[in-house]
């Protein structure tokens, strides 16, 4: 469609894919391997169009509230358009994460991408930040600790973790800050020692765990040789009582 064509200027099929080579490029520069670029286009991608499913679904009831037959066919016709882009949404998110979204071949959990840590990384330290201030002792083990959380969910989990983070954060806020004011920086307790990882930004990743896949966590942690005694720290703060 033309300018002079006066009507929504949106990318074509083309103009797409040209955006995508560009930045498939451009992150190859920056050292990122093909696999990994091509998996974070594609959770965007996925996720716009679930974006755009959600708020389509949440204006739907509106339009049905005229008792008419055009009012109801067109209800119809708007819950098929939704149905067929959600469906889209799915597929789009299957070549994202592939079609073993769930488990590995053999059934596992297969071990977590450079990306997906990076991904998990820059969900926590915001999070981590609104609860306490940077830490000069931080144990500097990020990669390993989130390897390990990660390495209790599914790709497909893995793809919708920093939602899930935030959500944990939100629910627990109250319990977070106590416990952070008793045991992170700035605290009374400031050795390193069994609340070491209260100083690190992975922390909250591993709260989350240790809240939602307990069993899974341990495994993790032990196959990955991470300090039983930082595990054991957060979980003793965990369940402190304020």
């Amino acid at each position: 469609m033309s300018v002079a064509d006066g009507g929504r200027q949106w990318p074509d099929e083309v103009s797409v894919e040209n955006a995508r080579a560009t930045l498939l490029q451009l992150l190859a520069r920056a050292g990122v391997p093909s696999d990994d670029a091509r998996q974070l286009i594609g959770l965007l991608e996925a996720g716009a169009l679930a974006l755009a499913h959600e708020e389509l679904s949440s204006g739907r009831s509106a339009a049905g509230e005229k008792d008419e037959p055009y009012a109801s066919g067109r209800l119809d016709g708007a819950r098929e358009v939704l149905e067929e882009l959600g469906a889209v949404a799915e597929r789009t998110l299957v070549r994202a994460v592939g079609a073993a979204g769930e488990q590995g071949p053999a059934g596992e959990r297969p071990r977590a991408r450079r990306m997906e840590v990076e991904r998990a990384r820059v969900a926590v330290t915001p999070l981590y930040l609104s609860f306490t201030e940077v830490s000069e002792l931080d144990p500097e083990v990020t990669d390993e600790v989130l390897a390990a959380v990660l390495g209790t969910m599914s790709p497909r989990q893995r793809a919708g973790y920093a939602g899930r983070l935030t959500e944990f954060a939100a629910d627990h806020r109250a319990r977070l800050e106590r416990m952070f004011a008793g045991y992170g920086p700035g605290s009374a307790i400031t050795m390193h020692g069994r609340y070491s990882l209260l100083h690190s930004a992975t922390s909250i990743a591993v709260l989350e765990r240790l809240a939602a896949a307990p069993r899974e966590l341990r495994e993790e942690w032990d196959a990955v040789e991470l300090p039983p005694a930082w595990l054991d720290g957060l979980t003793t703060a965990w369940s402190t009582p304020a």
